[in-house]
């Protein structure tokens, strides 16, 4: 039986991303863990990631390429099994590329989709599976300010608070308020970590350079939510190698174990950006668990308000 919250609704995650393998490389373990608990956990991906280079050499064929947008979708449904998503849902834009390319242009694109249009489709999506909790990214990008990216900050705001409101696109289903809406996080202090793991190994960093260019003034500052993913990092690896295109399993963003990981840093890191709730956690303490302030207490009577944080 899935865990409840106080009005006895099913505990409901809901995560948007922008292209095939940003599922797997950004809360893959956090979803698992949800989803081994029993909540139901929704993925939102709105690109089919046509314009994704092909990263692999083993996979980079003439018939690869020609069927790039059909393959990504195979991996994209391999990494949501791995992961254990209850549900996937593709808003249907086409992969905008970087910026500046002739791909960002193309009319079909999500970069170039009417802003109305798209955040009536993520409402539509959020009133169907009607989650208390969603997950997007935040709107400063400085490693990787992809359009999608970027576009995907823009809707996931205005949707939160349309879901709710019957007045706002009154076709899209019947109204639904999320109770709160996170960040994904990826802190100083994580970027550290990570690359004191690849120097035990005596390997080159990836992490190297992000370390040279992170702001000072955000080397200390510290998440609001760290989700311990500690049982769940195979179930990362195992979506994150799903995608055969962008993964070579042989690269080194692949060469630390998961016991190394685990010892590392063994968090999802996230930002509370809005809550309706109150979480019940003191200020200035870290959350852990994206449901506090949300869950009925354990023999709580359902209606009575109960929580636990």
């Amino acid at each position: 039986m899935s865990p409840l919250d106080a009005a006895g609704e099913p505990l409901t995650l809901l995560s948007v991303h922008a292209h095939p393998d940003d599922e797997a490389s950004k809360g893959a373990g956090t979803v698992a863990r949800y989803a081994a608990e029993g909540v139901e956990t929704v993925l939102v991906c709105c690109t089919g990631g046509e314009e994704g280079e092909i990263l692999n050499p083993r996979v980079d064929t003439p018939e690869v390429r020609e069927h790039l947008a059909e393959v990504r979708a195979a991996e994209l449904q391999a990494s949501v099994d791995a992961i254990g998503y209850s549900s996937l849902h593709l808003l249907g834009y086409r992969d905008s590329g970087m910026a500046g390319s002739d791909s960002n242009q193309h009319p079909d694109c999500f970069a170039m989709a009417p802003l109305d249009e798209a955040v009536e489709r993520l409402v539509r999506i959020v009133r169907a599976e009607r989650p208390q909790v969603i997950i997007t990214y935040p709107d400063e990008q400085q490693w990787y300010a992809h359009p999608d990216h970027l576009r995907v900050h823009e809707i996931s705001g205005p949707a939160f608070d349309a879901a709710g409101d019957p007045t706002q696109f009154p076709d899209a289903g019947p109204a639904w308020q999320p109770q709160k809406l996170y960040y994904s996080g990826f802190s100083f202090r994580r970027i550290m970590a990570l690359h004191d793991a690849y120097v035990k190994l005596g390997e080159e960093s990836p992490y190297a350079e992000r370390i040279e260019k992170f702001p000072a003034d955000a080397a200390h500052v510290a998440p609001s939510t760290l989700i311990d993913v500690s049982e769940f990092l195979h179930r990362r690896r195992a979506a994150l190698l799903a995608h055969r295109t962008q993964i070579d399993p042989d690269s080194h963003w692949m060469r630390v174990p998961d016991d190394l990981m685990r010892e590392a840093f063994p968090w999802d890191e996230y930002e509370l950006a809005r809550t309706l709730v109150d979480t019940g956690v003191p200020e200035g303490d870290c959350e852990t668990d994206l449901f506090a302030g949300l869950r009925v207490h354990v023999g709580a009577r359902i209606g009575d308000g109960g929580d636990d944080a």
